[in-house]
Parts: structure tokens; C-alpha cells; sequence
């Protein structure tokens, strides 16, 4: 036994060794998925991927194209077969105009901005299109979602390219108090670096900004990386090897690759999103903390017992829903 017992060591590390219930205090609906999600976290943890190697293109299409495909149903079932989508180019990148059953009547001539999640390498074409009508849906309003490059083709910057090159686009349709930003995942990595680019370049802000569960530190330096590893059902663990292919010898910590390092100051009225087994929390509240020394006016949403990504269905995620709207509401809703 050492100085510190069983359970540590004299720098502060712990090695525990413990159970973790799904507790009582979600709702069922969130109880009756994780205890599905849960089941299968041992195995994946004793069976970890095994991942191509950076310079294997063809394993890495594969790989996407799998894990695509194994997504596609999920959010599908997520989806109001009433939510139109259109494929379009904005500032000659491919995107979608979506129009959702649900617009909003609280508002006018405003339009989301949606940049899709998918590790940074996957989650294009037809997700691309889901995952951003989910996110129409959840606010209202119709929605640009942009169908950006990704590796192991188009690594760092090609994404970055295409998301600020439909933004300038946007912005010639209509003005910045008329556009909403939104990121889930490695989608707020890529709206958060948008708008250092766009402020470097003297673009506006647009009128608000939601970041969902973003993974806005691509050192994947926060506690809840090593906290939350395993008890984050959804994740596991973290996204180095994507996270290598995207950025290859780039420095991880460039503000451009992950905006917490980045000087927000500038930055619009902002919400963030995550729960409390979310792996991404350190980075949501680490990442409210820089907007608020920043002078950013930001919100943060954490959720009991809530993985990344939501419950996907439990009353939980309705109440994401509604402080979505209600920050809609409050900072950027002009009334009809």
C-alpha cells in the first residue's frame, strides 16, 4: 500500500475501482435508455476499435461509410417525414435548405446556420441532412446546413473553408441580426473556430450561437475526459484517432482547431449544452467560462445523468428543447 492507500498516489492520481447505478432521478423514459446503453459499455471498453492508419484513405472511406450507415436509422427515426430538405450550393460548397414541420410563428425572418457533428470525419450527405433537421426542429426555424469536406480527402482547414465560405455567402442573402449558429459535437468545434475566422476577417457576428455538447479542445485536455470515460455510454472515450486524421501535424492547441484556446471577446449571446456523463462536460463549462471572461453573455445547460448527445426521446430532451426556444426568444427572436 502506498502513502495514499489503495486509491491513490502521492501526485493526486485516483484508481478506483466502483459501481455507478443509473439513478432515480431522470425520468424513466431516460432511465429505460440507459440502462440499454449502459449494458454494452464493458464490452466496448474491453474490445476497443481498431482504427486504419492515418495514411489509409480506403480503410478510413470504409470506416466512415460503416459507422455512417449504423447512424443513419437513429436519426431517421428522429426525423418529421413532413421536414422538407433541399440539396443546394452556397458560396460553392454543397449544403441543404431545410424547412421544418414545426416552423416557429414566434419569429421572423431569422434562419439557422447548422454545422453537423460526426467526429470531424464522418457524419456527410444524407446525415449531414438528418442531423441538421433535427436541429431545425428543435428551434423552428428554417436552416442551412452545410455539407463540408472531411478527411481522410480533405483534412484541416478544408472544413473550416466550407463553413465560413457559406457564412460570407449568407451573409449577402441577409444580415448577421438574422442569422442563429448552432454546433453539436465536433460541429461546435467547427461554428466556434467559424467565427474567429469570420471576426479575424471582419465578417459579423451573427445574432446568437448554440453550442451543443461541443468538443471545442482538441487536447481533449478536461477532467470529464478522464471522469466521465466509460460512463459516457455514447462516447466512451475520446476521439484521438479522428482527431489526428482532421488536424495531422497541426498544433491542437491552435485556436482555429480548438476555439476554448481561442480570444472570444467579440463573441454573440451564446447557449451551451451538456450533461452531467456527457464526456464533452469540461469542455461546454470550461468553454462558458471563457465566454463569461470574455464579456460574452452565455448560458450554460447541464443535465442530470444526460450522455452526449441527449436521451434521444425522454422528456430530458424536451427540455433542451425549450431553453433553446426561450434563448431564441430572449436574444435573437425579432417578432413577427
Amino acid at each position: 500500500m502506498d502513502a495514499m492507500g489503495e486509491t491513490g498516489v502521492q501526485d493526486g492520481t485516483l484508481r478506483l475501482q466502483r459501481e455507478i447505478p443509473v439513478p432515480n432521478s431522470v425520468s424513466a423514459t431516460a432511465q429505460a435508455v440507459m440502462r440499454g446503453g449502459c449494458a454494452g459499455v464493458a464490452h466496448r471498453l474491453s474490445n476497443p476499435p481498431v482504427f486504419p492508419a492515418r495514411d489509409d484513405a480506403p480503410g478510413w472511406r470504409e470506416r466512415v461509410a460503416a459507422t455512417d450507415a449504423m447512424m443513419a436509422p437513429v436519426f431517421r427515426a428522429l426525423v418529421s417525414p413532413d421536414t422538407q430538405v433541399e440539396a443546394a450550393v452556397m458560396g460553392s460548397v454543397p449544403i441543404y435548405r431545410i424547412t421544418p414541420v414545426n416552423l416557429n410563428d414566434d419569429v421572423d425572418a431569422l434562419v439557422l446556420f447548422d454545422v453537423h457533428g460526426g467526429a470531424l470525419v464522418g457524419g456527410g450527405g444524407e446525415l449531414c441532412a438528418l442531423m441538421s433537421s433535427i436541429a431545425a426542429e428543435r428551434v423552428g426555424l428554417p436552416s442551412i446546413s452545410v455539407d463540408y469536406r472531411m478527411p481522410p480527402d480533405d483534412p484541416y482547414p478544408a472544413a473550416l473553408d466550407d463553413c465560413l465560405a457559406v457564412y460570407r455567402a449568407l451573409l449577402v442573402e441577409r444580415p448577421a441580426d438574422e442569422i442563429l449558429v448552432s454546433g453539436a459535437s465536433a460541429g461546435g468545434n467547427l461554428a466556434a473556430a467559424m467565427l474567429l475566422r469570420a471576426r479575424a476577417e471582419g465578417l459579423p457576428m451573427p445574432a446568437g450561437l448554440l453550442l451543443l455538447s461541443p468538443e471545442v479542445d482538441l487536447t481533449e485536455s478536461g477532467d470529464s475526459f478522464a471522469t466521465n470515460e466509460g460512463v459516457d455510454y455514447v462516447l466512451v472515450n475520446g476521439l484521438s484517432e479522428s482527431i489526428a486524421l482532421y488536424a495531422g501535424d497541426h498544433d491542437l492547441a491552435d485556436p482555429l482547431l480548438s476555439p476554448l484556446f481561442g480570444d472570444l471577446t467579440g463573441f454573440p449571446p451564446t447557449l451551451l449544452q451538456t450533461g452531467t456523463r456527457d464526456l464533452f462536460l469540461s469542455n461546454t463549462v470550461r468553454m462558458h467560462r471563457r465566454l463569461r471572461e470574455a464579456g460574452v453573455d452565455a448560458e450554460l445547460h447541464v443535465w442530470e445523468a444526460m450522455p452526449h448527445g441527449g436521451f434521444f426521446g425522454a422528456p430530458e430532451d424536451q427540455e433542451v428543447i425549450a431553453e433553446v426556444r426561450a434563448f431564441v426568444a430572449k436574444h435573437v427572436s425579432s417578432p413577427r
